[in-house]
């Protein structure tokens, strides 16, 4: 406890916290004037995620805290709720840093018949709308053109030997799509420049995660993510609708995490018979608000917004 009459201690002052408030204020009132309806769905799931980057915060009762409401959002479009925004907490074990908390603020939403670049340029305009004080270049580029630009590789010929020369430090033991990971956070994100909104796209078909793969181009998946400066902001995909395809890439991450030595996640199944029930072609984003006011407001740790608990 606090002692008696000493105000109770935190890295965030008064004034930032006004500052957040507005923001998020500002947030709501853009999606308004967009009508996209405000949902709220449970914070705590009977599933957790198979991500491998992405560890779930279990419950003594066998749930989970949710790491995001993207399976919840997607009961609800199958469900005809049409385009929808959710902003509230986000948990992931084992987040610590200057970018990172185990709870975190999200704001996710989703747009019914947009492709993948019609709602990057709408993640692009919200950003310049909350901060709006610095003038932004924008950049749209593919992953593999901005493999190419930064290391020399071109990644349709690259060899395996190519990639790890070109990410000094990697674990021996990454298998492709984690070494392509590990490449991406250690030489190709920090090379992103200053002052400037770059949305990557184009991502290899091993990391496309909850996106289709391109049409016609299968090595590919239409997946984007939009960072300012070196900062990640946000991460979207033309979503996956068929439910077969969902399937097989749970229980092939449930499989790397098995060959790692970690659990195993319980998949989701309502997210399986939402998919299969139809869920309408659309494309869906998740953006870190916390990660935004600090750009909005020109603060370079997140202690600032989102203070630990003692």
């Amino acid at each position: 406890m606090n002692d008696a009459g000493a105000a109770p201690s935190a890295s965030a002052d008064v004034e930032t916290l006004r500052a957040g408030a507005k923001i998020i204020d500002s947030i709501r009132a853009w999606f308004r004037a967009r009508s996209v309806l405000e949902v709220h769905t449970p914070t705590i799931t009977p599933a957790g995620v198979t991500d491998l980057h992405i560890e779930s915060m279990a419950l003594a009762d066998g749930r989970y805290l949710r790491t995001s409401p993207e399976y919840a959002h997607k009961r609800l479009l199958a469900a005809g709720a049409g385009d929808i925004y959710e902003l509230g907490p986000v948990f992931r074990a084992g987040e610590k840093g200057r970018f990172h908390r185990e709870e975190f603020l999200l704001l996710e939403w989703y747009r019914l018949g947009w492709e993948w670049r019609a709602l990057a340029d709408e993640v692009v305009d919200l950003v310049q709308h909350v901060a709006c004080t610095r003038q932004w270049t924008v950049e749209f580029i593919e992953w593999r053109s901005l493999l190419a630009r930064e290391t020399g590789i071109e990644f349709e010929t690259a060899t395996e030997s190519d990639l790890r020369r070109a990410a000094p430090g990697a674990p021996d033991d990454l298998a492709r799509p984690e070494l392509l990971d590990w490449l991406f956070a250690t030489r190709l994100q920090p090379a992103l420049p200053k002052g400037c909104l770059t949305v990557v796209h184009d991502f290899p078909a091993c990391q496309a995660a909850l996106a289709r793969l391109k049409p016609g181009q299968p090595d590919w998946a239409e997946r984007f993510e939009v960072f300012a400066g070196p900062v990640e902001l946000a991460n979207g995909y033309r979503e996956l609708t068929d439910p077969v395809e969902q399937r097989r890439r749970f229980d092939q991450d449930n499989l790397r995490r098995r060959e790692l030595g970690r659990n195993a996640m319980p998949i989701d199944d309502d997210l399986l018979r939402a998919l299969a029930l139809g869920l309408p072609e659309c494309s869906g984003v998740a953006l870190g608000v916390d990660r935004l006011m600090m750009i909005a407001l020109g603060i370079d740790d997140i202690a600032r917004i989102r203070p630990i608990a003692s």
